[in-house]
């Protein structure tokens, strides 16, 4: 006897409109919190503006919206982990002020960027 399952693959679909709260809008950092929380999802995630879908795992894209204090953004998300996709991003995206990494201070020395055979590192030019 044969026994044949099959998989259905059924795509949750997710949507929230949420409001951008942070005064500097959705700059660089926010942007890249944004698309790093999304990647841990499997779930195809948008983020829609005035009807201009950009990918929310793609910091460039969502920087493309140029989207500032007060936008009204919706997030859209497909697949099997829709909903908790949306739960997680719609916080990061109302949230009004964003905690700054730390500089490294003078005692801490900077790496040297890697040589390579191509670079004259003095002259910042290729060889």
């Amino acid at each position: 006897m044969l026994l044949v399952v099959a998989d259905l693959m059924v795509d949750l679909v997710a949507r929230k409109d949420v409001r951008i709260a942070n005064p500097l809008g959705l700059h660089i950092r926010p942007a890249y919190l944004i698309a790093r929380l999304a990647s841990r999802y499997e779930s195809a995630i948008e983020i829609i503006k005035d009807g201009q879908s950009v990918n929310g795992k793609s910091v460039l894209e969502i920087l493309m919206l140029a989207a500032t204090q007060g936008t009204l953004l919706t997030i859209l998300a497909r697949g099997r982990d829709a909903d908790q996709a949306v739960a997680a991003l719609a916080p990061v995206i109302e949230q009004e002020a964003f905690a700054e990494e730390p500089l490294p201070s003078a005692e801490e020395p900077l790496q040297p960027a890697e040589e390579t055979g191509n670079v004259d590192a003095s002259l910042g030019e290729g060889i």
